[in-house]
């Protein structure tokens, strides 16, 4: 796994300013008031501080950015970062801030004056955040990030803090380098031993073999990947640490490794994109790994199906008709509408066989969404307004945008089938609604339960604030949170 940069938390040292190497970084208000360590930097520096402050750059600064200044005199420092923050910040400013402080300073190793700031536990996550660059496939492997130190007051209670948040950094890298794996290395055997590692930090791990899925009746998930070498296999992931005997939140996940299309090919432009097509169980693992990180008082299973969507003479074909595991018959008259056939089974599995309070499921699953929502906001389907409530105040708390869409019995007709129960597909129309009108027939009445459609915000073509193009891990945050303030026993 892509290794976070280093960050530890250590007591104001002003006199081991001058020497330190690296980066300095200071936060200042934007009214320009200063700290006692941005006073002893501008001394250091004769006025370059206070010069800078006094400048129409700072003046044209939004808050949380960075101003830097290469090599001034009087300091050993590449660079000295002066971060426009107020003292006071919230969260979300916080992690900017930090954010920007991770691109300003690239590789450099960082001494970060964060004295009495509030908000110091946010600036670490999102320094560590914003670091992240995936090169596993690179021969030449980029140079290691250097250390971050954040001096401040009480660097105990700063560092306590972090702790948790450090977690989630975890489960969101794990997420990234899932997702920006290239499907010849991230195969679906290999996808099933990175979540059997999981073991190690304390997560049950079972993983169901095509066998086992046949005599469970698993005919849609089965179905999607007969045309690949690559086995189809459901795994499932448990975090046992509520109360005992409480019914798990259970989290559903689309691992598609790669999806061609199947018969109904995909157009070749764009298709290498497909490698991230498993991003919902990318996320669900790397919730499974900050859950198991931070010690979660929580009870949470994760339940991924992994499968690789090919054209082969023994791929599903339009015009099939297979069984799925609750027993309704499915008519595919789109072998690229797979992603829903892979949850239905698992999703029906979950209910049969974990008895969840409730159930979220995330998928890459439509294009559609990315035409209604673009990559700024992940499509949101849900049959109970207080849980649904709940996501999306944990999504908006953490800055990961989530937009609540409709459902209906209209929906649901265009999905009617002459030959079988349902069709997979119900068209272009409306796509991303009617794909989740199939699933909800595979939703137990009395069931809580969210559909998340990221295909527009899984990977995504531009930089983010805590991001770089490429994989974001969204959800991984959002999902903890959730977690955090309504399934955790004190």
């Amino acid at each position: 796994m892509t290794e976070l940069r280093k960050i530890t938390f250590a007591p104001v040292d002003l006199e081991a300013l001058a020497a330190a190497s690296g980066r300095i970084a200071v936060f200042i208000t934007a009214d320009g008031k200063m700290s006692p360590g941005a006073r002893r930097l501008n001394r250091l520096t004769r006025g370059a501080v206070a010069r800078a402050v006094e400048s129409e750059s700072w003046e044209k600064m939004k808050e949380a950015q960075v101003l830097s200044l290469a090599w001034p005199s009087g300091v050993a420092a590449e660079a000295v970062d002066l971060v426009r923050l107020e003292r006071r910040a919230d969260a979300s400013l916080a992690r900017k801030a930090g954010a920007a402080l991770a691109r300003a300073a690239g590789k450099s190793g960082l001494t970060i004056l964060a004295e009495s700031q509030r908000g110091i536990a946010e600036v670490a996550l999102g320094l560590a955040l914003r670091g992240y660059g995936f090169d596993a496939r690179k021969s030449e492997k980029a140079e290691a990030l250097g250390d971050a130190v954040l001096c401040c007051t009480k660097p105990e209670e700063a560092e306590a803090a972090a702790a948790p948040l450090m977690a989630v950094a975890e489960g969101v890298v794990f997420t990234r380098d899932l997702v920006n794996e290239p499907a010849n290395v991230l195969d679906t055997v290999e996808f099933a031993d990175r979540l059997l590692a999981l073991k190690a930090l304390g997560v049950e791990v079972e993983v169901l073999e095509e066998a086992q899925m046949e005599e469970l009746g698993m005919g849609a998930l089965l179905a999607v990947g007969r045309g690949s070498e690559s086995p189809s296999k459901m795994v499932i992931m448990r975090w046992n640490g509520g109360v005992e005997g409480v019914a798990p939140l259970a989290l559903i996940g689309k691992g598609v490794v790669f999806d061609t299309g199947g018969i109904s090919l995909k157009p070749s432009a764009g298709m290498e994109t497909m490698t991230m097509d498993m991003g919902g169980a990318g996320v669900v693992a790397g919730v499974m790994r900050a859950l198991a990180l931070r010690h979660a008082k929580a009870n949470v299973v994760g339940l991924v199906g992994l499968v690789e969507n090919m054209p082969d003479s023994k791929a599903m074909r339009p015009g099939d008709v297979v069984t799925s595991m609750k027993g309704d018959t499915i008519e595919v008259n789109n072998t690229d509408a797979e992603g829903r056939m892979v949850l239905c089974d698992v999703m029906w599995y979950t209910q049969e066989h974990i008895k969840p309070a409730a159930m979220i499921d995330l998928a890459t699953l439509t294009g559609a969404c990315i035409v209604a929502l673009g990559h700024d906001h992940a499509a949101v389907y849900s049959n109970d307004d207080g849980l649904c409530g709940q996501f999306l105040k944990a999504a908006e708390a953490e800055q990961e945008g989530a937009w609540r869409m409709p459902m209906g019995q209209a929906y649901a007709d265009l999905l009617k089938s002459p030959v079988a129960d349902v069709r997979n597909s119900g068209g272009r129309p409306a796509g991303s609604i009617t794909a989740t009108e199939f699933l909800r027939r595979f939703v137990q009445d009395g069931m809580p339960w969210i559909h998340v459609d990221i295909a527009g915000v899984a990977h995504v073509p531009r930089d983010l604030v805590l991001s770089t193009k490429g994989a974001t891990g969204w959800g991984v945050m959002s999902l903890n949170r959730l977690i955090a303030e309504n399934y955790e026993s004190e």
